[in-house]
């Protein structure tokens, strides 16, 4: 039988703390969040491996580590309103919901969309609305957000999500260019956005985000 809530908080030890993950309410979310809930039955026994895992065909619950730093990053408090763009199964949701007030996630994948309000049902989640829709959209009937995290890799971030920030907000994200990518923060401050590097990766892209073509005439 395998002991989940052990794996939890050798996760926060060895994979988190390690890595520049500081923020105690983070911690304490991850380490209580059962994980396990949100990736598939078949996948349950690892849950905690630091790693990306396939909840569905392209799509994957991002590993713990750069979640959680992604999270960190967008510096949420009590009572801001998120936007978790492509929620998945509601993991990263869930996660979100002990910090912050309310959670809009939005998911265009009805499956998964359905599996997420099960699953954050389980857990006993009351404040997030999983809504289904095209996730570069965003939801800016629901806004504007204090923060918005992407739930996977891009190669571009649409302008429509940076306009649905709050003044002051943050969005965080991977932004990918070929097999390697690297985690940026954007800030909303006075009506301009600007953004900054945090630090590498490489999880897998989340399907619908890729850079439009530049067409050059001959």
């Amino acid at each position: 039988m395998n002991d989940y809530a052990a794996a939890r908080r050798n996760m926060v030890l060895s994979q988190l703390e390690p890595n520049r993950v500081h923020d105690r309410r983070i911690l304490d979310a991850m380490g209580a969040i059962p994980r396990e809930v949100f990736a598939p039955k078949s996948l349950a026994g690892v849950a905690y491996l630091d790693e990306d895992l396939e909840i569905a065909p392209g799509r994957y619950l991002m590993e713990p580590m750069v979640l959680a730093r992604l999270i960190e990053a967008l510096d949420i408090r009590d009572g801001d309103l998120v936007l978790d763009v492509g929620c998945g199964t509601g993991y990263a949701a869930a996660v979100l919901s002990r910090l912050a007030g309310t959670v809009v996630a939005v998911e265009n994948d009805a499956e998964l969309a359905a599996k997420a309000g099960d699953n954050l049902s389980k857990v006993g989640i009351d404040n997030v609305a999983i809504i289904e829709g095209p996730l570069t959209d965003g939801r800016v009937d629901q806004g504007p957000f204090a923060a918005i995290l992407i739930d996977g890799g891009v190669e571009d971030v649409p302008p429509a999500l940076l306009a649905q920030l709050a003044p002051g907000g943050r969005l965080a994200c991977v932004v990918r260019s070929g097999p390697t990518g690297k985690a940026i923060l954007y800030s909303e401050t006075g009506g301009v956005i600007g953004h900054r590097p945090l630090f590498d990766s490489s999880i897998p892209p989340l399907p619908g985000f890729a850079k439009p073509k530049v067409f050059a005439f001959q």
